[in-house]
C-alpha cells in the first residue's frame, strides 16, 4: 500500500515540528557549555579525525564533521527546494518570483549596508552573517502564529526566504572561498559530468550516486571551496521528473517527483537530526560577564543585531513597497505594509545560516562566539517583534468587525 503525501504542507509541518527541536537543541548547548561539562563538551568537538594520507588526507575536527560533511545533507535537502520550488512552486513563473526576489534581494541588502555602516571599518568581510534567514524558524514561527497569518504571507516568506538561500549559498561559495586549487576543481567538474551521464543512462542506484557524492564534497573540500556546496550542486541536478517505482504518491497529482521522493526521504534527517546537532555544536557560547561586556562593546555584535532585526524587515518591507509601485509585483493577497513588515521580521532570524557564514566569516574564537551570541540575541528578538506585530494586526481587524 502507498503512503499518501502533500510535499507542501508536508514541508511546512517538518519546519515547524524542526524549529522547536532546534531551540532545543541550542538551548542545551548553551546550558551544557556553561556548566561542569564545558571541558568535555569542546574537548569533543576539537577532537580530530583522520583518514588516508598524502593527497587523500581527510583530517576533521568533530565539530567540521558536523559543519562540513553532515551540513552537506542539510544543503542538499535545501538544493532539492530550491530546484522545487524553481520548477513547480512558488519560484516556476516570472510573476511569481518576482515579488520574493525583489523582497529578498532587499532583506540581503539592507542587513549588509547596515553591519558595513557599523562594523566595516573593523571587520568587513562580516556582512554575510547579517544577510541570512534560517527558513526552519521563519517558517515555523509563522505557523506556530496560526490562522492570524494569512496563507499567502507564509507563501511569501517560504519563497522569500528560498531566495535568500540561494543568495547565502552565492556569498559562502564566492565570498568565503579561499585558494582554489585548481587541479581538484577539474576532479569536482568531472565528477558532476560524471553524475550527469549515470543520469542520463537511467541509473537510479542510490550506493553509486552516493559514492560520487562523497568524491564531489571531497574535491570541493580540497579545491578551497566550502565542501556543504556539494551539497546544492546535487539537490540543483536533481531532475523534476514522475519517479516510476515508489511507495508514496501525491495527494494533489497521485504523482511523485523524484525531488518529492528524495524530500520525503532525506528531509526529517536534515530537520530532525542534522540541524540539532548543528544547533548544539556551535551554540555552545561560554557566557560569562567578560563574554557579555565584550558582546555589548563589539561594533560586529552590533552590525549583526541591528543588521537583522532592522534591516531585514526594512528591506524586505522598502523593496516590496517599491514593486507595487513600480508595478512589476503585487503584495500578497490581503497583505497590507504591517504585515509585510511583520514577515520581514521574521525573516530576520537567521540562527542556523547566519551561525554557519559566522564559522566562515570570523577565525578566531572569541568573534566567533561575539557574533553567534549576537545571533542568537537577534533572532530572539525579531521573533518576538514578529509575533507582537501579527498580534497587533489580528487585534486590530477583530475590533474593527
Amino acid at each position: 500500500m502507498k503512503r499518501r503525501i502533500t510535499p507542501l504542507i508536508d514541508f511546512l509541518n517538518r519546519e515547524s515540528a524542526g524549529g522547536v527541536l532546534i531551540l532545543g537543541a541550542s538551548g542545551l548547548g548553551l546550558i551544557v557549555a556553561n556548566s561542569t561539562l564545558s571541558d568535555t563538551y569542546f574537548s569533543t568537538l576539537d577532537f580530530h579525525l583522520t583518514l588516508g594520507d598524502d593527497w587523500y588526507l581527510l583530517d576533521l575536527s568533530i565539530l567540521k564533521v558536523i559543519n562540513y560533511l553532515l551540513m552537506s545533507l542539510f544543503f542538499f535537502v535545501v538544493g532539492l527546494e530550491i530546484k522545487r520550488e524553481l520548477t513547480s512552486g512558488h519560484l516556476a513563473t516570472l510573476k511569481k518570483a518576482m515579488l520574493p526576489f525583489v523582497a529578498a534581494v532587499g532583506g540581503m541588502a539592507f542587513p549588509a549596508l547596515i553591519y558595513l555602516a557599523i562594523a566595516g571599518g573593523v571587520a568587513p568581510g562580516g556582512w554575510g552573517v547579517a544577510v541570512a534567514t534560517d527558513i526552519a524558524l521563519a517558517v515555523g514561527l509563522l505557523s506556530m502564529i496560526g490562522p492570524s497569518v494569512a496563507a499567502s504571507l507564509r507563501s511569501f516568506l517560504l519563497a522569500l526566504a528560498v531566495i535568500d538561500d540561494i543568495g547565502a549559498i552565492l556569498i559562502i561559495a564566492f565570498v568565503y572561498s579561499t585558494g582554489i586549487k585548481v587541479s581538484w576543481l577539474l576532479a569536482g567538474l568531472i565528477t558532476v559530468a560524471v553524475i550527469v551521464g549515470l543520469k542520463k543512462m537511467g541509473f537510479e542506484s542510490m550506493v553509486i550516486y552516493s559514492i560520487f557524492a562523497f568524491t564531489l564534497w571531497f574535491s570541493l573540500y580540497k579545491t578551497g571551496v566550502h565542501p556543504t556546496l556539494a551539497g546544492v550542486i546535487l539537490g540543483l541536478m536533481t531532475p523534476n521528473i514522475v519517479r516510476k517505482q515508489t511507495k508514496i504518491e501525491d495527494l494533489e497529482d497521485g504523482s511523485v517527483s523524484v525531488i518529492e521522493w528524495l524530500e520525503h526521504k532525506f528531509h526529517p534527517i536534515s530537520t530532525f537530526f542534522v540541524v540539532p546537532v548543528f544547533a548544539f555544536a556551535n551554540t555552545g557560547v561560554v557566557i560569562t560577564a567578560e563574554t557579555i561586556s565584550n558582546a555589548s562593546q563589539s561594533l560586529i555584535a552590533w552590525g549583526i543585531f541591528f543588521g537583522l532585526v532592522i534591516g531585514k524587515p526594512a528591506g524586505v518591507l522598502i523593496a516590496s513597497l517599491a514593486a507595487k509601485q513600480s508595478r512589476i509585483a503585487d503584495l500578497p493577497e490581503g497583505a497590507g505594509k504591517a504585515s509585510i513588515l511583520a514577515t520581514g521580521s521574521a525573516a530576520g532570524i537567521g540562527f542556523t545560516v547566519a551561525i554557519f557564514i559566522a564559522n566562515l566569516a570570523f577565525d578566531d574564537r572569541q568573534t566567533q562566539e561575539i557574533a553567534v551570541l549576537a545571533v542568537i540575541v537577534a533572532s530572539v528578538v525579531s521573533a518576538l517583534l514578529s509575533i507582537a506585530m501579527f498580534k497587533g494586526i489580528n487585534k486590530k481587524v477583530s475590533s474593527s468587525k
